[in-house]
């Protein structure tokens, strides 16, 4: 019995320390007009969303380092992590990133040079001529791009029997198989899954669990999709990459690399706006000077710069053009250069409006 007040002392320890751990791996919280951002503009946007997004799963706007609206769309919640569908790239070509930075590959290397045992015999000047950073650019030549996909085969191998009739770097075709090939070439020149590899390198420093990426029949990260992480991990991870590559005083990722990866590096002329404005490493340029990583279905992380703000979504919407054109709308527009003034009844309907969202709708 004399033991116990010092078990319950150990135990509230272990506690107050967890606690601790949470609140320095959280992003800050501040009121919207503390930022430069009017609640009314916020609610506009959210109400917005709910009504003509089908159907939205959460929201998060970070400006300068700071929370100042989330919400999920029940039954979606805070502590889930979402899949990120092609959202994953971005983090995939972080990896590629890194592991230059470490000497351990070139973006000017051959891709051929990782696997000549995967090249076909009869394998095209193309084929052999493709670079690292083409597969960043998704301008491998392929056309139509490969798709990786069964149990008894080698998807490096089955990567390659795809022909490339463009000279590659010229010519953008929207390509996942070009991601798990980076994820590949990571994982041959470091031993790790790009998973594992980012851990301690990207996601600890963030304070990010470890989380699931799906993976191929050779064990390998699957890089062009297939991960998971919650909401507020995507929004650190545009907060990094709003503040190039620097984390409370660390440079987790090279400045230089996050500007190459984030600005235009290729044409990419398709049908909506916000899809032909450029292409990076594995983000979009957007229009009004915005980048982002997206996913199929409406995963966003949408960075801002002009306006030092990062907007994160997830949903399950078909109009990714629609959502965009949304923040555009509503968001865009209501960032002043200076803080507001309190106003503590709009702060309160919004925060009930924040807290009424239910994904049936």
């Amino acid at each position: 019995m004399k033991k116990l007040p010092t078990i319950i002392l150990l135990f509230s320890t272990f506690v107050l320390r967890q606690i601790s751990f949470a609140e320095s791996t959280s992003l800050p919280r501040s009121t919207p007009e503390a930022q430069g951002i009017a609640s009314t503009a916020i609610q506009a946007f959210v109400e917005a969303a709910d009504k003509e997004i089908d159907t939205m799963h959460s929201f998060m706007l970070v400006r300068h380092g700071k929370v100042v609206a989330e919400c999920w769309w029940d039954p979606e919640s805070a502590d889930k992590p979402h899949i990120l569908w092609s959202l994953s790239k971005s983090f995939a070509s972080t990896a590629v990133g890194l592991a230059q930075a470490e000497g351990k590959l070139d973006i000017d290397d051959k891709v051929a040079k990782y696997f000549p045992e995967d090249l076909p015999e009869d394998a095209s000047c193309n084929l052999k001529e493709m670079r690292i950073r083409d597969l960043l650019t998704m301008s491998t030549g392929h056309d139509p791009v490969p798709r990786l996909k069964g149990e008894e085969v080698v998807w490096t191998k089955q990567f390659f029997q795809k022909p490339a009739p463009h000279t590659p770097g010229t010519v953008f075709r929207y390509n996942t198989a070009a991601t798990y090939m980076q994820s590949a070439i990571v994982q041959k020149v470091t031993g790790e899954k790009i998973v594992d590899y980012l851990q301690h390198r990207l996601f600890d420093p963030l304070g990010i669990d470890p989380p699931k990426w799906d993976e191929s029949p050779q064990g390998i990260s699957i890089g062009g999709y297939g991960l998971y992480l919650k909401t507020e991990d995507i929004a650190k991870f545009g907060q990094l990459l709003l503040q190039k590559g620097n984390w409370k005083g660390k440079q987790l990722v090279p400045a230089e690399w996050v500007e190459q990866a984030t600005s235009k590096q290729v044409e990419n002329d398709l049908k909506n706006p916000d899809w032909h404005q450029g292409y990076g490493y594995q983000f979009w340029q957007c229009r009004h000077g915005a980048y982002r990583g997206d996913g199929r279905a409406g995963q966003f992380c949408v960075v801002l710069p002009k306006q030092k703000a990062v907007v994160i979504m997830t949903a399950d919407n078909r109009n990714l053009q629609g959502q965009l054109n949304l923040v555009w709308k509503h968001l865009l527009p209501a960032f002043q250069d200076e803080p507001l003034s309190e106003n503590s009844c709009d702060q309160d309907q919004l925060q009930k409006t924040l807290e009424s969202l239910n994904a049936s709708h």
